[in-house]
């Protein structure tokens, strides 16, 4: 190949997600066919300046605040990077992957921006990463269509609602999460009445919206879905916490925290529903490109959606790579669809009038 495809991957970001984007992207980065792509690494810092970094990044041999560290801003003219620091262009992008996880990443804030600037990037667009990275709006979407979901509570700071009241509606023990938020952070697994306040208080710090969920003593599920018109669902893989529940230690600094059984330890006709409900709910939802559907599944029968995650974990324990990989696409390989996707898309997108004419009347 003459010309390499430039490929962006974008990660940080201000998250609480900002260290796990940082471990999807060194993975990314370690798998993408370099004799394909040319890879420009952006990292975005936790206060939110954009910077052209180097791998040693991801080795903690690089820091954010190093003075010979370029600063950038994306330039409107398509393609172009800008170089705050030094005032010139650097160069075209040929394709965007974001792998920022969280807010301002995963919630159509930097797919808005991207379609601002004309830029093919991977994964899901403004609508459907704003819907997926809100859990209510998703159970409730999925829900009207007929997807089934565990029962929920919906509360704001103002809400007035006793432990006693949530225990009628829900049942106990019951789990309090911030309504837009990913990696489990600030999730609680509330037992007991003094588990309450603090479990609220905890999830608060994060979000303005918070989740009370019923508690489903099941399995955990997770099935990969891939592809834009005509999606494709992966093998459904099975998660086994060794901590209370699937924690962010247990995701990602434990690595003793979870058992990851592929495939699912299911009958051959729940697995096979599972992944039909992956890819009803990947449509429901708008997802293009790439999601992780995730599931609780009761006697080994009752399928339950638990969330849908428009860019999922990439990292070297991820299940979404893995679920893939177990279904017969190697990593590389679907790096190099996932981008083929967004190209894809972004050249139907080009075909789309932009104005319009009012009709000759004379």
């Amino acid at each position: 190949m003459d010309h390499k495809m430039k490929v962006a991957l974008i990660f940080g970001g201000k998250s609480v997600e900002h260290e796990v984007s940082l471990q999807s992207a060194e993975n990314v980065f370690e798998a993408i066919d370099k004799t394909k792509y040319e890879v420009i690494l952006i990292g975005i810092d936790k206060e939110g300046l954009w910077r052209l970094v180097t791998p040693s990044i991801f080795r903690g041999k690089e820091h954010w605040k190093d003075k010979d560290q370029v600063i950038f801003l994306p330039h409107p003219e398509r393609g172009q990077l800008f170089n705050y620091s030094q005032g010139r262009l650097i160069g075209p992008v040929d394709v965007v992957f974001p792998l920022l996880h969280g807010l301002l990443g995963e919630d159509g804030t930097i797919q808005g921006m991207l379609r601002l600037l004309n830029l093919p990037f991977v994964g899901t667009g403004v609508l459907g990463s704003a819907i997926g990275m809100n859990k209510e709006i998703t159970k409730r979407l999925l829900r009207e269509a007929g997807i089934p979901v565990v029962h929920f509570l919906s509360l704001i700071p103002s809400s007035c609602i006793n432990f006693q009241e949530v225990v009628e509606q829900i049942g106990l023990p019951f789990f309090v999460k911030p309504a837009s938020l990913g990696s489990s952070v600030g999730i609680s697994k509330v037992k007991k009445e003094e588990e309450f306040l603090p479990a609220l208080e905890n999830a608060f710090q994060y979000d303005q919206k918070v989740l009370l969920e019923e508690y489903i003593e099941g399995q955990e599920i997770e099935c990969s879905v891939l592809g834009n018109e005509n999606p494709i669902a992966s093998i459904p893989g099975e998660i086994v916490p060794q901590h209370e529940f699937y924690s962010y230690e247990a995701k990602y600094l434990d690595e003793k925290g979870a058992i990851l059984l592929i495939p699912a330890r299911l009958p051959k006709k729940t697995a096979e529903a599972i992944r039909e409900i992956a890819l009803r709910s990947f449509k429901t939802l708008y997802c293009e490109g790439m999601a992780r559907v995730d599931f609780l599944v009761r006697n080994k029968k009752e399928i339950f959606v638990s969330e849908v995650n428009t860019i999922p974990g990439f990292t070297r324990i991820s299940m979404y790579p893995k679920l893939w990989e177990a279904s017969g696409i190697p990593y590389p390989e679907l790096i190099d669809r996932l981008i083929h996707l967004a190209l894809d898309r972004f050249g139907k997108e080009k075909h789309l009038k932009t104005h319009y004419t009012l009709p000759d009347k004379g």
